[in-house]
C-alpha cells in the first residue's frame, strides 16, 4: 500500500474513534413537555369537578362554555375542549351526557318528581307580581331553602283571623300557576308578631299561624288545583321574625304567610316518607299484640 493511502486510512480511523468517544448531546428539558400536559389535564379535571358541583345550572353551563372557548382559542387540543361539554366539530364526543355545546344530545327539562332550578320561576313571579311587590303586599326572594313568596298579613288576612281576603285571589292565582308547573314541594309557613292573642277561636299565636297556613293550602288546593301531596303546612307563631317586634313597623313585617317552594337544599332537610308497616300474616298488627305464639 502506498504510504499516502495508508496515512489517509489511519486518519479516517482516528476520526471515527474520536466521534465514538464524544458523548451524545442530551436534552435535559424533555420532561417539561410531559409536565405541561399533566398540568393542563389537571386544570381541566378540577374545572369539570367545580362546574359539576354548582347548583345553578345556568352558571355551570356558562362556565363550561367559557373554559371550552378559552381552550379552543388558545390552540390547545380539541380533545381537551371535548371534556367540557363537547367539541364544536365532533358531535359524537363530549361529556358523559353530551349536553354541552356541540354535544349530540341537548339538555331536556327535568322529569316529573325531580327538583328543578327555581331562578326562572323567580323571574316569572317578579314580573307577574310587580304591582303587588311595589305596593308592599308581597315579597319574592330566592333564599337558601328555595323560592319564598312572602304574603303580608295586612293585605291577605283581616287582623286576628284566618280568612283570606277575596280581593287577593288574582295575585294568589299567579303564584299557583307557577307552582302547578313545578315538581318541587311547597310549604305554607304561617308567622305572627310577638303580641299574644287569645280569642274565642284562637288561644295562641301558634294556633293563628297554623290556621292561616291551612287556609292558604286549602285555597290553593280547592280553587287553584295545586296537588295536596305537593304541599305541607307549618305554624311558627313569633319564633321566626324578620324584623324587630318592638316597633309597629317590625311587627307588621312579621305578620305573614310564606309560600316556600323548596330547592334541593331545602328538600334535604325534609322528613322522608316511608311505607306503612306490613301486618304480620294471620291478623292485623293490633290483633297480634298480646297474643302468644
Amino acid at each position: 500500500m502506498h504510504p499516502t493511502q495508508s496515512r489517509h486510512l489511519w486518519n479516517r480511523k482516528a476520526e471515527s474513534m474520536a466521534r465514538r468517544r464524544q458523548p451524545a448531546h442530551e436534552n435535559h428539558e424533555r420532561w417539561l413537555v410531559s409536565y405541561a400536559d399533566f398540568i393542563t389535564l389537571l386544570f381541566a379535571f378540577f374545572v369539570v369537578m367545580f362546574a359539576s358541583s354548582q347548583r345553578d345550572k345556568t352558571k355551570s353551563a356558562q362556565m363550561s362554555e367559557a373554559v371550552k372557548e378559552a381552550f379552543e382559542k388558545g390552540h390547545l387540543s380539541s380533545s381537551m375542549a371535548a371534556i367540557l361539554g363537547g367539541a364544536a366539530d365532533d358531535k359524537g364526543r363530549g361529556n358523559a351526557q353530551m349536553r354541552g355545546p356541540g354535544g349530540a344530545v341537548r339538555a331536556t327539562p327535568s322529569e316529573p318528581g325531580k327538583i328543578v332550578e327555581l331562578t326562572p320561576s323567580l323571574r316569572r313571579l317578579s314580573e307577574d307580581l310587580a304591582a303587588e311587590i311595589r305596593e308592599g303586599k308581597i315579597e319574592v326572594s330566592l333564599q337558601q331553602r328555595g323560592l319564598v313568596v312572602s304574603l303580608k298579613q295586612a293585605a291577605f288576612f283581616p287582623s286576628g283571623t284566618d280568612a283570606i281576603e277575596p280581593g287577593t285571589f288574582t295575585a294568589l292565582e299567579k303564584v299557583a300557576t307557577v307552582i302547578r308547573k313545578l315538581p318541587n314541594p311547597v310549604r305554607m309557613e304561617g308567622h305572627t308578631d310577638a303580641v299574644p292573642i287569645n280569642t274565642a277561636r284562637f288561644h295562641s299565636n301558634w294556633e293563628l299561624s297554623a290556621a292561616r297556613s291551612i287556609a292558604m293550602m286549602e285555597l290553593f288546593s280547592t280553587r287553584f288545583s295545586v296537588r295536596r301531596d305537593q304541599m305541607a303546612i307549618s305554624g311558627y307563631a313569633d319564633t321566626v321574625p324578620v324584623a324587630d317586634n318592638d316597633t309597629e313597623e317590625g311587627r307588621k313585617q312579621n305578620r305573614r304567610v310564606d309560600i316556600l317552594i323548596l330547592n334541593e337544599h331545602g328538600v334535604m332537610g325534609e322528613p322522608q316518607h316511608s311505607a306503612p308497616p306490613v301486618p304480620k300474616s294471620g291478623g292485623s298488627a293490633g290483633e297480634d299484640r298480646g297474643k302468644k305464639p
